[in-house]
């Protein structure tokens, strides 16, 4: 069976949050189920799912303000990863940012997560120095 990379389906639900679970994506202040829900009113077709038959394999989420666009959500099961998931998922991302004419994507790293490094520099993206800062504006 081959893997598809197709958008977010409803029915893909569960299995998404659990993935994200495993990953460590999740936090307490963000409510996994509430951020599909937002990003199913914004953008919904740069909600991307790595999928082989019903099993859901991987996820991307981007986004483009007409700015810069953004990855959110980036995960594989690891079960499977080295085995190029990572990499179809981000590929398509970036393609879809470039048909609307996105001319940079960027995306964050938690601290604790370093060992995915060498896998967005071998996608060939670069770090920079930089702040981020955020607010909430709705409490979940």
């Amino acid at each position: 069976m081959s893997i598809e990379i197709r958008s977010f389906a409803l029915s893909d639900t569960e299995s998404v949050v659990a993935l994200w679970q495993e990953c460590g994506l999740t936090r307490p202040w963000n409510n996994p189920y509430q951020d599909i829900r937002r990003k199913l009113t914004v953008q919904p077709e740069l909600f991307l799912v790595a999928a082989e038959g019903a099993d859901v394999l991987g996820t991307a989420m981007a986004g483009y303000d007409g700015h810069r666009g953004w990855l959110y959500y980036l995960a594989t099961t690891p079960a499977r990863r080295g085995q190029g998931i990572g990499r179809l998922l981000v590929e398509r991302a970036e393609d879809l940012l470039r048909q609307m004419g996105c001319p940079k994507v960027q995306l964050m790293v938690r601290p604790e997560n370093g060992g995915v490094h060498d896998f967005y520099a071998s996608l060939g993206y670069e770090p920079f120095e930089t702040w981020n800062t955020g607010k909430r504006l709705i409490a979940d």
